[in-house]
């Protein structure tokens, strides 16, 4: 019996996570809009009977939402076509100089903007090498993904040459610890980052089996 549980068990919580996902998801984006499409499809009559099990509510819930994910899905397609053009580039040129002059306001702006362009543009390998990291002493190891060289002011204070890794926490790794630790602290493993988000996500349940590659000093 509790084989069998287990088992299901397996089966259903990443379907239930994935759902709650998707949810919460959906109901962010069109909260601010479930009224105002509530109020259009009523106003045609497009949703006065019940559809199935659903209530005429439901219907009238459910069917405002699929509208608004519709409409933002299309104009995200516009959005992206208009990106192209000339003039909307340009625009788009002078509120980045805008925001970047705007005091608190750019701190913000610009480090997202950073993350942004570094996880989804730029051709650069962060995030891509996974090495081992002596976190949090010397006696205890743990997964980190290299991000770059440490800056360069750090290395020098330090008198060492330096790596930031970040150190993605358990089970949720959208969060985690940012280190700055010496090459010859760090062993580099033969193992995908996505690999190494599965043993993450998975508190060490899900293994992967890396080759250990070299210790780099």
């Amino acid at each position: 019996m509790k084989k069998y549980f287990i088992t299901g068990l397996v089966i259903l919580l990443p379907v239930a996570v994935t759902c709650a996902v998707l949810i919460f998801i959906i109901n962010l984006l069109t909260a601010p809009f479930i009224d105002l499409a509530a109020s259009f499809l009523s106003h045609f009559h497009i949703t006065n009977t019940g559809f199935l099990f659903f209530t005429p509510q439901e219907v009238l819930q459910y069917g405002s939402q699929i509208l608004i994910l519709a409409l933002i899905f299309a104009f995200t397609i516009f959005l992206g076509m208009i990106a192209r053009w000339f003039f909307f580039t340009t625009l788009l040129k002078i509120s980045d100089r805008i925001l970047h002059r705007i005091p608190l306001v750019n701190t913000v702006y610009k480090t997202t903007q950073d993350i942004i362009r570094t996880l989804f543009v730029s051709d650069r390998e962060s995030f891509k090498q996974v090495v081992i990291v002596p976190f949090p002493d010397e006696n205890t190891y743990t997964l980190g993904l290299v991000a770059r060289d440490a800056p360069e002011v750090c290395s020098r204070a330090a008198q060492d040459d330096l790596i930031t890794v970040l150190v993605p926490t358990t089970p949720n790794p959208t969060t985690g610890f940012l280190l700055m630790c010496k090459r010859s602290d760090l062993t580099f493993v033969d193992m995908a980052t996505e690999d190494a988000i599965k043993y993450v996500v998975s508190c060490g349940v899900i293994v992967p089996e890396p080759k250990v590659k070299r210790r780099r000093k």
